[in-house]
């Protein structure tokens, strides 16, 4: 049973209102049910909005945390004056200030993404999401010299879904390419990786961890045995470190901690992306 019903309220995707609960959530041991409520772009949709919010404040007799990004001053308002739950808003607590501080008023743009379609920024991280969804898995050897970072490591240990993390949040372009039982009997790394070893990250992950994993795919085969997951770490770790690749651990790591310590190591100008 969740504790709490929170709403994620914006004009635009709902993503900032979010991040920016989520963060906060986070800091509370605290069970929940998150609502996420987009396009809340005009004073009708906010009544909607509203009717919602007080719906479940009556049904479960708790105030619903409402987090919003709304910067339409009619429709923030309305949330404002209309909802029984606990308002948290981002722009009031921030940005206000700010203009008071910088003595500037804010553009106060509805919809954060409304013209970032056109933006340079924008077509680089598409570029970066095709040319990481091309390059997944060692699908793909061809144009490695485009490629910002290419991660290495054992089938299974993080590498696609920190490299689609890269491509959406950082630009990169990222390719990942698995170390294989014939990579391991050759004691070399792939041919197609050699030329741009400045380019490899490693990832690697603790046996048991792995075999986890595996047995949700293919339970009970060979690939998902502990054994064969301890000789395949062990060799993969053994033969990036005679290449000197750099890499760590993603047992215990989230998404986000492993993408920030490569940017780190790779690309630390894309930090402040």
């Amino acid at each position: 049973m969740h504790h709490r019903t929170v709403f994620y309220i914006s004009d635009g995707t709902g993503i900032t209102a979010e991040a920016f609960g989520n963060a906060i959530l986070s800091q509370f041991d605290l069970t929940v049910r998150k609502v996420r409520l987009p396009f809340i772009d005009t004073v009708d949709k906010a009544h909607q909005a509203v009717r919602q919010i007080n719906h479940i404040a009556v049904v479960e007799g708790k105030k619903p945390l409402v987090f919003t990004t709304l910067v339409d001053l009619p429709v923030l308002e309305v949330i404002n004056e209309g909802c029984k739950g606990m308002l948290l808003d981002m722009f009031g607590t921030f940005v206000q200030p700010l203009e008071k501080e910088l003595g500037i008023k804010s553009l106060h743009r509805v919809g954060r993404f409304s013209d970032i379609s056109k933006s340079k920024d924008y077509h680089d991280r598409i570029e970066a999401i095709n040319f990481t969804l091309a390059h997944d898995d060692g699908q793909s050897d061809r144009e490695f010299e485009a490629a910002d970072v290419i991660l290495v490591g054992v089938s299974r240990s993080g590498k696609t879904p920190t490299s689609l993390y890269l491509a959406m949040q950082h630009g990169m372009k990222a390719a990942n390419y698995p170390l294989i039982p014939e990579d391991f009997d050759r004691r070399q790394l792939p041919p197609s990786l050699v030329p741009h070893r400045k380019k490899l990250f490693g990832l690697t992950i603790q046996p048991e961890r792995l075999s986890d994993i595996r047995n949700e795919r293919r339970a009970g085969s060979r690939y998902a045995s502990l054994e064969n997951c301890r000789h395949e770490v062990a060799e993969a770790e053994a033969m990036m470190r005679r290449a000197g690749i750099r890499w760590l651990s993603t047992t215990t790591k989230s998404i986000e901690e492993i993408a920030t310590t490569i940017l780190q190591e790779i690309r630390p100008d894309r930090l402040g992306y």
